[in-house]
């Protein structure tokens, strides 16, 4: 990543391997209810017990992972050894140590898929877990099927104006777990990119906030950068996650009319046309279009993008889940790559 005025930029390189490294396991209380479990994929409450295992990713900077006390399983000879431990309250301590002694396993072998490293070629760390295209047979919940298969064989009339049983305003289409706003007025296809993450990054949002009004901007810069790209011929293009439209079973209207929302107001406060794509998968699902997986990539490059190849060299990702201390997650700098 390089700072440009306010925003973080990262040109895409070619794929990476994260270096091999022993994982350290820590606890500590949640600071917010941002993170999501690595394990369950469900969002850890502020104030509860969480566990994380840190490690050095590609580019040498510290990056954690969050689990549930519950679901996390791993061998340790000591809760004692847990980074925090001596801060917890006794009841909780307590429960590491029963936590401890149920597990007989090596960390490396009991920790779920994305904390192990493959030095195989055709194997590399994506972001939030170790897999290849084909899935890691380890792992049953992910997909099975090439990414490489479902792109080459889309077609226009898979495009659905609803996502399950929530209808999308006009212009907004689906294609699997994918919300797309394929055409904007004045939208034009380029070779140069620039694209970015949503929440977090070009606004401000909360979890604990639900509407189409519910954000702000993050930098007052923002919309100067943004039409500045734009008319030196940029297509800009929003990749952004967003799994409660696809978790929220009862509420999903609620969920793709907030999210929806909040990206129309914001392509109208900032007065540029913006492609988007919303991945709706559950995170550990193995969902082809949810970042750190390019699918969503891919999709705009071959499908959206009037047939024209992106220029890697000018073309930029920007994006805050860096996987640091007290990034929610690594997913963005793993979409980069």
């Amino acid at each position: 990543y390089r700072r440009h005025s306010s925003l973080r930029f990262s040109k895409m390189p070619p794929k990476a391997q994260a270096e091999k490294l022993t994982p350290i396991v820590q606890a500590e209380y949640a600071k917010s209810a941002r993170a999501a479990c690595k394990k369950c994929g469900n969002s850890i409450a502020k104030g509860s017990l969480r566990l994380g295992v840190a490690s050095k990713a590609a580019g040498g900077f510290d990056m954690t992972r969050w689990y549930h006390q519950q679901c996390f399983k791993a061998d340790i000879t000591a809760a004692e050894s847990i980074k925090g431990f001596s801060l917890l309250k006794v009841s909780d301590q307590e429960a590491l140590k029963t936590l401890v002694a149920e597990f007989g396993k090596m960390l490396e072998n009991s920790l779920i898929a994305d904390t192990e490293s493959h030095d195989d070629e055709d194997t590399h760390l994506k972001g939030e877990m170790c897999v290849n295209d084909q899935g890691n047979p380890k792992k049953p919940k992910l997909s099975t099927h090439n990414d490489g298969d479902i792109l080459n064989n889309f077609s226009l009339s898979e495009l659905n104006s609803r996502y399950k049983d929530a209808i999308l305003p006009s212009k907004w289409k689906t294609f699997q777990t994918v919300i797309v706003l394929g055409e904007d007025d004045g939208l034009k296809a380029s070779e140069k990119i620039a694209a970015f993450d949503f929440d977090g990054c070009l606004v401000k949002t909360s979890v604990k906030r639900v509407g189409a009004d519910a954000w702000s901007l993050q930098y007052p810069s923002v919309p100067e950068k943004l039409q500045s790209y734009h008319n030196k011929g940029y297509k800009l293009v929003i990749f952004t996650n967003e799994s409660n439209i696809d978790r929220w079973k009862n509420s999903r209207q609620k969920a793709v009319d907030s999210k929806v929302g909040r990206l129309e107001g914001f392509i109208k406060r900032v007065e540029v046309p913006i492609q988007v794509f919303i991945a709706c998968g559950i995170e550990g699902t193995g969902d082809l279009f949810r970042k750190p997986k390019p699918g969503m990539w891919r999709l705009m490059e071959q499908h959206f993008n009037s047939g024209i190849s992106a220029d890697m060299e000018q073309s930029f990702y920007v994006g805050d889940a860096a996987g640091r201390v007290n990034d929610h997650s690594d997913a963005d700098i793993g979409f980069a790559k």
